[in-house]
């Protein structure tokens, strides 16, 4: 049974031929894994990498997708990593503002859209939004801007900048793209939660 925040992802790890061959044309699928998810595995301090200018990122942990190809398969599990608190909130605040120098937020995964994850990146993305009105936000998930519907997900977007949406396609792996990893995915800018551009 789907979980009630989430019910408009289905469990995609089944159809990975199809899903990579025609992403476009399948819905996207996830499972809930229970409520003692809502992980994360690890917080950058100073990422020069991910997105633009100097970032704080965090990688959540528990991903349904399972891409083929994927650069991060040791975060597929949802049970591992150190539960998100409000400490972790307050935490990343301190590091994003951390020297006098303000950052911009990156939020990775694992699958930041998962249902399991999405009650604690709602909070986390509304902690920080409040907090730190001034920078971007940035979040990579393997499904698309689309699908999103459901309340925590419609949170998320309003409180974000750029959204890089679309699963991984090995087929379609480019590594000049910016920020993306297949010519499938999207870098999708927004403004309330609604998209102002495709960059």
């Amino acid at each position: 049974m789907l979980h009630k925040y989430n019910q408009f992802f289905y469990h995609c790890t089944q159809n990975r031929q199809i899903f990579s061959q025609s992403p476009q044309k399948l819905a996207v699928f996830a499972v809930s894994f229970g409520a003692d998810a809502k992980k994360y595995q690890k917080i950058i301090k100073n990422d020069f990498t991910a997105g633009c200018g100097v970032c704080v990122t965090i990688y959540l942990t528990g991903c349904p997708i399972h891409c083929p190809g994927c650069h991060n398969p040791e975060l597929w599990d949802p049970s591992t990593g150190t539960e998100v608190t409000y400490d972790t909130l307050y935490e990343l605040v301190e590091d994003i503002n951390a020297n006098g120098i303000q950052r911009n937020l990156c939020i990775m995964g694992g699958e930041p859209f998962a249902d399991y994850n999405l009650q604690s990146v709602a909070k986390l993305t509304s902690y920080v939004r409040e907090k730190c009105p001034n920078i971007k936000i940035y979040v990579w998930t393997g499904f698309q801007f689309e699908d999103m519907v459901c309340p925590s997900a419609l949170t998320i977007l309003k409180n974000i900048d750029y959204l890089i949406d679309g699963p991984y396609i090995q087929e379609q792996r480019d590594i000049t793209l910016k920020m993306r990893g297949s010519k499938n995915q999207r870098i999708l800018e927004l403004k309330d939660g609604k998209i102002l551009r495709e960059l």
